[in-house]
């Protein structure tokens, strides 16, 4: 009887721009997105259609999960990896990684990003900000040097990282 029992041999990845990514089933456990996706499918055709997330993230986010389900790497091993994964990422790419990580509630890939993100921004000036989350700024220079005044603690970093 153990033949009948179904197990999954590979879930198919649908990205949003239709490419196909055949993974092991304990790399996409850390993805909650998809695992209750699967608890509503046929097992035996597992096809999961991600549409908010694209071909070159998926790629990345695939890649960073095998690290981390191996069970030969050693901490430390992953703790580099991390960080020569995320040095060759631009801001955009980590913020669109971030998002797909939120899409697909991937918890410790949504912390890896936000940090990363915050260490990037930590100690900008506040146009540094604004340009990096593509923030349209909606005051007058008027507004926003009455608010630096009202504000000045807020702003007293950024002019001695200016000089």
């Amino acid at each position: 009887m153990a033949a009948a029992k179904s197990s999954i041999k590979k879930i198919t990845l649908v990205a949003a721009d239709d490419s196909l990514f055949e993974v092991e089933p304990n790399i996409v456990k850390e993805m909650k997105t998809v695992q209750s996706y699967m608890d509503e499918v046929d097992q035996n055709n597992v096809t999961i259609p991600l549409p908010n997330v694209f071909s070159d993230d998926l790629a990345m986010i695939i890649e960073y999960c095998k690290k981390h389900v191996s069970e030969e790497e050693t901490k430390e091993a992953k703790e580099e990896f991390d960080v020569e994964f995320v040095k060759g990422l631009k801001s955009d790419d980590k913020f669109r990684l971030l998002q797909a990580a939120s899409y697909l509630n991937m918890e410790s890939l949504l912390q890896f990003f936000a940090k990363a993100i915050a260490d990037e921004i930590e100690n900008q000036s506040v146009e540094f900000v604004r340009e990096y989350f593509h923030i349209e700024n909606d005051f007058t220079p008027e507004e926003e040097s009455e608010i630096r005044k009202q504000n000045e603690w807020a702003f007293q970093k950024e002019s001695k990282d200016q000089k």
